[in-house]
């Protein structure tokens, strides 16, 4: 029988930052996912320097080999309006793809790691604790597995249709279409939200990648949004011709709408697991690495002793940085054409797509990174 202090399931970001934190602790960390990495996983995939601080990422070491595509602006509109430039006089944000992203940030965290293989059986047992698989015991496990993280399921149980944001998107080297053809500047992503505003599209050129995708909050005629939006893009010679590319599809919760709980004995949940990305952007990034280090702080704080109440704080602290669960605010409550019609206009003023949504909605500009963790000894943690 293997034993381990933490079981983290799931190695992206939300995983490798919780055991990053944990391993710099003393702790000894299991990280367990069924991929293989470098995996496929498709993403717009920005991180901004809020990520990078919190992270105490090296920016000359990552990009040693490695996509990093500095953003000092964005193109935004209402799909078939006119659109805004908004420019800033620094990066604000970096282009990343995830495939190489997890992998970095996965081998440097310092936990144990067993990829290639699945959470296939995960038992409580008695006198509390977990065995995983029928061979490892853990006395604490952190669910990071994304939308379908088994973790989720087994602390969930039987709940009702959730709310999800659902996407397609590709991500195609240039070279397959020629660079020529692809009318999108790399330090400008460009972002077009449907007309009825429950959705988005981008188009984002990632030094020699581009990355095209749709996210929809109903996700029944999801497909047919998408062919439009490459429509759309190549009718205006943004992209070539990516259409035959093979589409990926995933989906996320929303972190104000999401049902699904946080902790309990021995057991939280981080990142897509927990239903954190942003709303209305739906970004996962920045809230999975936050979460994961936020958990990790708690776990350090409880002792050894991971009983629900001890694990209470985490939940209160994702409240104080993201705000209370369950509330969309005073839009909500509106009818949806008149949403609609404020957006489109308010959307065409530069003063707005600048401070409100690309500074609020898409940066978090007004949310500080969080400070990176010191060190802290393996006898100070238990």
């Amino acid at each position: 029988m293997t034993t381990c202090d933490v079981l983290v399931v799931g190695g992206g970001p939300a995983g490798s930052s919780c055991a990053w934190r944990l391993a710099r602790a003393g702790l000894d960390v299991v990280v367990l996912d069924r991929a293989r990495f470098p995996r496929d996983k498709v993403c717009a995939g920005w991180v901004t320097p809020a990520v990078v601080q919190g992270l105490g990422l090296d920016l000359d070491d990552y990009a040693a080999g490695r996509t990093l595509q500095p953003i000092t602006g964005f193109r935004t509109s209402v799909m078939g309006r006119g659109e805004v430039l908004t420019r800033y006089p620094r990066p604000v944000s970096y282009g990343i793809r995830r495939c190489e992203f997890d992998l970095y940030l996965l081998r440097r965290c310092g936990a144990r790691l067993e990829t290639g293989q699945p959470l296939a059986e995960l038992r409580r047992l008695p006198g509390g604790g977990w065995i995983a698989n029928g061979s490892l015991r853990a006395p604490m496990v952190v669910g990071a597995g994304g939308h379908f993280c088994p973790v989720a399921r087994i602390l969930s149980g039987e709940r009702a249709a959730e709310p999800v944001v659902a996407a397609q998107e590709i991500e195609v080297p240039l070279d397959e279409g020629g660079d020529g053809a692809c009318d999108v500047r790399p330090e400008v992503p460009e972002l077009y939200f449907t007309s009825d505003l429950k959705g988005y599209g981008w188009c984002f050129r990632k030094q020699g990648f581009l990355n095209v995708g749709l996210g929809r909050l109903d996700r029944g005629r999801l497909s047919s949004h998408v062919a439009a939006f490459v429509d759309f893009l190549k009718s205006r010679g943004k992209i070539p011709a990516v259409a035959a590319a093979r589409w990926q599809g995933h989906a996320y919760l929303l972190y104000q709408s999401a049902p699904r709980p946080l902790v309990d004995d021995g057991a939280l949940l981080v990142g897509d697991a927990a239903g954190l990305a942003y709303a209305p952007s739906g970004e996962g990034i920045r809230p999975a690495v936050e979460s994961g280090v936020m958990a990790a702080e708690v776990l350090i704080e409880a002792r050894g002793r991971y009983t629900r109440d001890r694990l209470e704080p985490y939940r209160g602290r994702l409240s104080a940085r993201y705000g209370a669960r369950n509330g969309w605010g005073p839009l909500a409550v509106l009818p949806a054409r008149l949403v609609a019609s404020m957006g489109a206009r308010l959307m065409g003023a530069p003063w707005f797509a600048r401070h409100v949504v690309i500074d609020r909605w898409f940066l978090h500009a007004q949310q500080p990174a969080l400070r990176p963790a010191a060190p802290l000894g393996r006898a100070a943690a238990l």
